[in-house]
C-alpha cells in the first residue's frame, strides 16, 4: 500500500482524510488511531459529558462519511517510523508505506513530576479520561483543580454546576496568564467566583498528602488543601515519541516550515504537534485547538492533492466555554505594544495592536465583535485606538468598503 498515511485520528487527523478526498486525491488514505474510537468532539469532554451521566460521545462524523471516501481506518498504534523506507510499523506487527505521512499526533498532558500515584487523581485529554473521570465523580464532594489555564477553568465551571465544591490552584497571580489580557482573567474570576468556584492565585503546591493510595490534602504556600478528587491541568506537551529520526527536527513540537512540511521529504505535521513560523510576529510556536488543527488539515490535504505547495496562512482563533462566560480569541496577541480595552455591560472586548497593526482581539459574551475581528485581522486592518473605541459600526468602515 502506498498513498497517504496519517497518524492521529483527532480533529486534524479526520479533517485532513476527508479534505483529501473533497480535494481530489485518489490514491489510498489510511488513518491510524490510537484510541480506537470513531473520531470525536473533544471540547464537550469538559463540559456536557461530564454533566450528565448519560451523554455519550460525538463523533465528528459518522463512520459513512470515511467508508463512502473509501478512507482506511485502522484500530491501533503506531510504534516505529522509517523515513528511509517510507514505512510506518503498528504495535500490532502490520507495516504501511506510504507516499505521503502526515502527523498528528497531538500533544500529551503534563503532570508533576513528584506528584505521587493516587486513584484519585485525573487529567482530561481523551475519552477515556472522560469516562474515568466522570465516575470517580459520582462520589466526590470536593475538588481541586491544580491549574488555571482552559480546560482547568472549563471543568471548574462545570464541576461547579453539578453541586460540587471546586478550589483552584494557579501558581500565576492570575488565571489565564499565558494566553489572555488581565482584564478578561479578571472577567473570568468574577464569573467563577459568582458560581461560588474559589479560586486560589499565587499558589505554590508544597507537598502533597498520599494515604493509602489516595490524596487527601495538598499543602501549599497560602495553607493546606484538602480534596476528595484533584484534577491536573498544567498544560500539554507536544506528542512528538514517533519523531526520532535524525531527519526530523523537533523543539517544542515538530519544526515544520510554512507549508506545514517537516525537514524528511513527503513527511507534514499538523496540530498541536507541529511548531510552524508564526506569519503574525515571526517567531516559532505551536498552537493547540481545534480550529488551528482543522484549518491546517485543509491546507495541506490541499497540498497533497493538487501538487502546490503554498504557505499556510490563516488567522488562528480560539474559544472556551467558562460556564456563561463565552471566551473567543482571534489572532495572537504575544509581541503587542497596547491595548484597547472596551467594556460594556455583559460583554467585554481587548484589542492588542504591536505598534499600527491589530493583532488580537479577545471577547467575552461577544461573538459578533469575535466574527468582526477575524475579518479585520485577514484583511490586515489598522485600526487606530479612537476607531476601535468608537466600536464596531466604525471598525466595519475599514472592511466593508
Amino acid at each position: 500500500m502506498s498513498g497517504v498515511v496519517i497518524i492521529g485520528a483527532g480533529h486534524g487527523g479526520s479533517q485532513l482524510a476527508i479534505s483529501l478526498r473533497d480535494e481530489g486525491y485518489d490514491g489510498a488514505i489510511t488513518l491510524i488511531d490510537a484510541e480506537g474510537e470513531l473520531p470525536y468532539h473533544k471540547p464537550p469532554l469538559s463540559k456536557t459529558f461530564l454533566k450528565q451521566s448519560d451523554a455519550r460521545p460525538m463523533p465528528l462524523r459518522p463512520a459513512s462519511a470515511y467508508d463512502d471516501r473509501e478512507i482506511e481506518r485502522i484500530a491501533g498504534r503506531a510504534s516505529h517510523v522509517d523515513i528511509v523506507g517510507r514505512k510506518v510499523a503498528l504495535e500490532s506487527g502490520q507495516r504501511l508505506s506510504y507516499e505521503h505521512m502526515v502527523l498528528a499526533t497531538g500533544s500529551r498532558n503534563r503532570s508533576f513530576a513528584a506528584w505521587p500515584k493516587a486513584s484519585n487523581v485525573f487529567s482530561l485529554r481523551s475519552l477515556a479520561d472522560a469516562y474515568a473521570l466522570r465516575a470517580a465523580m459520582m462520589e466526590t464532594r470536593r475538588v481541586v483543580i491544580v491549574g488555571g489555564g482552559f480546560i482547568g477553568l472549563e471543568l471548574a465551571a462545570s464541576l461547579r454546576s453539578t453541586g460540587r465544591d471546586v478550589v483552584v490552584l494557579e501558581a500565576a497571580d492570575r488565571v489565564l496568564k499565558r494566553v489572555a489580557a488581565a482584564e478578561i482573567s479578571a472577567a473570568v474570576e468574577a464569573v467563577l467566583e459568582e458560581m461560588n468556584v474559589e479560586i486560589l492565585s499565587n499558589t505554590q503546591i508544597i507537598n502533597v498528602d498520599c494515604r493509602e493510595g489516595r490524596v487527601i490534602g495538598i499543602e501549599t504556600n497560602r495553607g493546606r488543601v484538602t480534596s476528595d478528587l484533584v484534577v491536573v491541568g498544567i498544560g500539554a506537551d507536544a506528542e512528538v515519541r514517533l519523531a526520532h529520526s535524525p531527519s526530523l527536527a523537533t523543539d517544542n513540537g515538530i519544526l515544520v516550515d510554512p507549508a506545514l512540511r517537516t525537514t524528511s521529504p513527503g513527511v507534514w505535521a499538523i496540530g498541536d504537534v507541529a511548531n510552524v513560523m508564526s506569519r503574525e510576529n515571526g517567531t516559532r510556536l505551536r498552537i493547540e485547538s481545534v480550529q488551528n488543527a482543522t484549518d491546517q488539515a485543509r491546507h495541506v490535504a490541499r497540498c497533497i492533492a493538487t501538487s502546490r505547495v503554498e504557505p499556510y496562512q490563516s488567522i488562528p482563533w480560539f474559544w472556551s466555554d467558562i460556564g456563561p462566560a463565552k471566551l473567543q480569541i482571534a489572532g495572537l496577541s504575544s509581541g503587542s505594544t497596547e491595548r484597547i480595552v472596551r467594556d460594556e455591560p455583559g460583554r467585554l472586548a481587548v484589542y492588542h495592536l504591536r505598534g499600527a497593526d491589530l493583532v488580537a482581539v479577545e471577547t467575552i459574551n461577544n461573538p459578533a465583535e469575535h466574527v468582526l475581528a477575524r475579518r479585520l485581522l485577514a484583511a490586515s486592518a489598522k485600526p487606530t485606538a479612537e476607531q476601535i473605541r468608537q466600536g464596531p459600526q466604525v471598525l466595519r468602515m475599514l472592511i466593508d468598503i
